[in-house]
C-alpha cells in the first residue's frame, strides 16, 4: 500500500508539474499576433506599426501585425472576439468598430460591450475635412455654401457605411442642413486614393494619412475635427471655428483582448501600453502625425466606448444611416 500511495504521489506530482510551470511562465513566452480590422496604411494602421515596433523591444518578443479588413471592421473585430483568450491574441480597434458598429448592424457576430476586455485607449486621431486641389472651394464656408446651391449633386468618398469617415459627414450634413452624395468604398484606402486621383472630390480622413500630401499640395485640408487646433495643423482651423459651432468628430484607437482573458495577462499588456505612450519618441512621433497620445485605464477605455456607443448612436438613429 505504501508503495502505491508513493508511485500515486510521484504520478500526481509529474502531471501537475508542466501546469504549475506554465503558470509561472513569463509573458510573453512567444510571439504576440496584434490584428488589426484596418488596411494597411490606414491611420490606425501607422499607429499600430509604431507600437508594434515598440512593444518588439520591450518584450523581446515579436509583436506580428495582422490586418483583417472587410465589412468595416466586423471580419477583424471578430476574429479577435473568437480567439484563444490567452494574451497571444491581441486587437487594436476605433471609434467606428466599437461605438458605431452596434447602431448600423443588428446582427453583430460581437458585442462591443460584452466580448472584449478593454486594455488602454491609445491615442485620439485628428481627423481632417479635405478636398482634391482641383475642387473650387478653399474653406469650410465655400463648401457649406456651394453644397447648398447643388443640393445632392456633390460626391464625398468614406470606407464604408458607418466608417470613421461616414459618421464625420452625417453629422455636418446634420448640423449645416447641406446633402451630399455617399460613395461608400470597401475601406478608407481604395477611398483616399481616388480622392488623391481627383476620382471624388471630397472626404474625410485621418490627419496622419493626409498630411504629408496637404504639405505637397496634392490635397486641401479645409478643417479639422477637434475641439481645437492640433499640433501638426496650427494652420487649419477647427471645423468649429469655421461657423459650424459645437461640431466635434475626432476619432479615437485603443488595444483590448477577447474575453475570459487572465487579469495578470491584461494587467502586463496595460503596463506596456502605457509605457510605449509615454516614450518621448512614440509621443513626438504620433504629435507630428496628428494623433494625441493617451495610455489610459481599462475602466477609462471601457467608459468612453459605452458613452461614445450611445453618443453617436443618436447620430446614426437620426440620420437614417444603416447598413446596406
Amino acid at each position: 500500500m505504501k508503495i502505491r500511495r508513493l508511485l500515486s504521489a510521484v504520478l500526481a506530482a509529474a502531471l501537475t508539474a508542466p501546469v504549475v510551470a506554465c503558470a509561472q511562465q513569463k509573458y510573453p513566452a512567444k510571439s504576440v499576433r496584434l490584428v488589426l480590422p484596418f488596411a494597411a496604411g490606414s491611420a490606425v494602421d501607422v499607429l499600430a506599426r509604431l507600437y508594434a515596433q515598440r512593444m518588439t523591444e520591450g518584450w523581446g518578443q515579436q509583436v506580428v501585425i495582422d490586418n483583417r479588413t472587410g465589412a468595416n471592421g466586423i471580419i477583424g473585430m471578430e476574429l479577435i472576439a473568437r480567439a484563444v483568450p490567452d494574451g497571444y491574441t491581441i486587437g487594436m480597434a476605433n471609434i467606428a468598430t466599437l461605438a458605431v458598429n452596434p447602431s448600423i448592424y443588428p446582427k453583430l457576430p460581437y458585442d462591443s460591450l460584452r466580448d472584449f476586455v478593454p486594455v488602454s485607449l491609445t491615442a485620439t486621431i485628428g481627423n481632417c475635412l479635405m478636398v482634391h486641389p482641383s475642387f473650387p472651394v478653399k474653406s469650410v464656408k465655400e463648401l457649406v455654401a456651394l453644397a447648398k446651391k447643388h443640393p445632392g449633386e456633390l460626391n464625398y468618398a468614406s470606407g464604408g457605411v458607418g466608417s470613421a469617415q461616414h459618421i464625420p459627414m452625417a453629422l455636418l450634413e446634420s448640423m449645416t442642413g447641406i446633402k451630399l452624395v455617399h460613395v461608400a468604398y470597401k475601406g478608407i484606402t481604395p477611398a483616399f486614393n481616388d480622392v488623391l486621383a481627383g476620382q471624388v472630390p471630397i472626404a474625410f480622413t485621418g490627419l496622419s494619412q493626409t498630411l504629408p500630401y496637404h504639405r505637397n499640395g496634392r490635397l486641401r485640408i479645409l478643417g479639422t475635427t477637434g475641439t481645437k487646433r492640433t499640433s501638426a495643423t496650427l494652420d487649419v482651423p477647427t471645423i468649429a471655428e469655421t461657423g459650424v459651432t459645437g461640431y466635434e468628430a475626432d476619432s479615437w484607437t485603443g488595444v483590448l483582448v477577447p474575453k475570459s482573458t487572465p487579469a495578470d495577462i491584461v494587467a502586463q499588456i496595460h503596463a506596456e501600453i502605457v509605457r510605449v505612450s509615454q516614450l518621448a519618441d512614440t509621443r513626438e512621433r504620433l504629435l507630428a502625425a496628428g494623433f494625441e497620445v493617451v495610455g489610459s485605464s481599462p475602466e477609462a477605455f471601457a467608459a468612453l466606448i459605452r458613452n461614445d456607443t450611445a453618443r453617436l448612436g443618436k447620430v446614426i438613429r437620426d440620420a437614417g444611416i444603416r447598413a446596406e
